[in-house]
């Protein structure tokens, strides 16, 4: 690793054509991935991603560039290279300072626990899947493991390094019948290392994602319709994520493509919105000690009773939007110049409950797990599968139903929420952006939103 002395002088060097600003990033990270096909063993992986990025910016123009040879002499050559980009008066970085101290809570690390454990763990998990029904025709489960380790030193004097642990399960059923073929699918991700298995209960998600599959075979093909949604808790959440978040992050408000552009102080959202990401929640999947700027993550508030508060901010966009970074620069690797993205977003839970919502709502759909979609992050527009949902029928939950595709805008989303229970939960995915594929939180209650768009390929109800 490079001595602090010698980035002291390197980032001086990134400064002598006059860029007021420097960056070097190094980081090496260690991943495995286990999978596993109906109780079979079919690949193990492991990777090593070792490197430096090194960015220079002057007002808001920035160049980036990166290598993997970490030596003194290769990381030079690269500053020279970037630094021809610009055309002043030399200038000199403040001095490093000191890093902050963290604390490691993972309690068994990537390497404690055998390969052999850890597969046998997998397959007994796909086999509870398969054998839960003589329809599952395949069952898939995987183990992802990573810990990433990073040194962050930029002109501003920050001297930072963080260790990021996490680790994903994953489940997933296939259930055939006749010609029809269904599949179920559920993850589990967390910061933290093989204990994780101590905090999920492994064995009930795999027959929920098989009973799911089977439900599957028989539910009736979505009629298309306006009605109201009710939203369950956890993943339910990437509503929230990909139409409201991604507008909220400086990424898009500094180029005047956000919804939310100029909108600090005024409603944007119905009085029981009240909205965070907070890069700090313990054992998160979303979590960070720092940022990958080296700035300590926190809990920023968005949304507070329908009014918009505040945005997620990175330190180049900030220049141009003349506003404080909120500990929200991240990247998926050295590759990657860092901006403003999530960590665990979620709306605040409310004062209702799960049961009584279904009972007010007379009819509509219970949308009780999403699957993908698309978003314009510019307009905040949105289509989303749901993975399982439900007719709500007379204040109860009736018929299971397959193809539905909930379609809005998160703007109009955010007015039309008239209800928000008290049962917030985390889901887990990963999310890509300009900076590449990161681990985030997704979260809320249960919530109704009184009208939305309902797509499906059903005939008339």
């Amino acid at each position: 690793m490079i001595e602090k002395k010698e980035l002291q002088v390197l980032l001086n060097e990134a400064l002598k054509t006059g860029a007021d600003f420097a960056e070097i990033f190094l980081e090496d990270a260690f991943s495995s991935i286990i999978r596993v096909i109906s109780g079979e063993v079919t690949s193990i992986d492991r990777s090593n991603v070792y490197g430096v990025g090194v960015r220079i910016i002057l007002g808001s123009d920035e160049v980036y560039g990166y290598t993997n040879h970490v030596t003194y002499d290769s990381i030079l050559s690269l500053i020279q290279s970037l630094r021809v980009s610009f055309n002043g008066e030399p200038k000199e970085s403040m001095l490093l300072g000191n890093k902050i101290p963290f604390t490691s809570n993972i309690k068994k690390p990537m390497g404690t626990v055998t390969t052999a454990e850890k597969s046998e763990k997998l397959q007994k998990l796909s086999n509870r899947i398969k054998n839960y029904d003589p329809r599952i025709v395949q069952a898939i489960t995987q183990l992802l493991e990573s810990e990433q380790n990073v040194l962050i030193v930029n002109s501003n004097g920050v001297y930072q390094d963080d260790k990021r642990t996490y680790i994903r399960v994953v489940f997933m059923a296939v259930a055939k019948e006749a010609e029809q073929m269904q599949q179920a699918y559920d993850s589990q991700g967390r910061f933290m290392g093989y204990e994780i298995f101590d905090v999920i209960d492994a064995d009930k998600i795999a027959d929920e994602v098989a009973e799911s599959a089977i439900r599957l075979l028989s539910a009736e093909d979505m009629t298309a319709q306006v009605m109201p949604v009710v939203l369950h808790n956890a993943f339910g959440g990437v509503i929230f994520h990909e139409a409201c978040g991604h507008p909220l992050e400086a990424t898009a408000v500094a180029k005047g493509l956000s919804p939310f552009v100029g909108k600090i102080g005024e409603k944007v959202g119905s009085d029981l919105v009240t909205a965070y990401d907070n890069g700090n929640v313990d054992g998160a999947w979303g979590k960070l000690n720092f940022d990958d700027e080296g700035k300590p993550t926190q809990k920023n508030l968005l949304i507070e009773n329908g009014i918009l508060k505040g945005y997620l901010i990175d330190y180049r966009n900030g220049k141009k939007m003349n506003m404080e970074p909120t500990g929200s620069a991240r990247r998926q690797s050295y590759k990657f110049s860092p901006t403003s993205r999530m960590n665990s977003t979620y709306i605040a839970p409310g004062k209702d409950k799960f049961e009584d919502i279904i009972k007010d709502t007379k009819y509509g759909l219970f949308a009780k797990k999403l699957g993908g979609g698309t978003v314009v992050p510019a307009t905040g527009e949105f289509n989303f599968t749901v993975q399982e949902g439900y007719m709500i029928e007379d204040g109860k939950l009736t018929r299971p139903v397959r193809g539905a595709m909930l379609i809005g805008h998160g703007e109009d989303v955010l007015f039309k929420i008239d209800k928000v229970a008290d049962n917030l939960e985390f889901g887990q995915g990963m999310c890509g952006s300009i900076s590449g594929s990161i681990p985030v939180d997704v979260g809320q209650p249960t919530i109704r939103v009184s009208s939305m768009t309902v797509g499906g390929a059903g005939g008339k109800r």
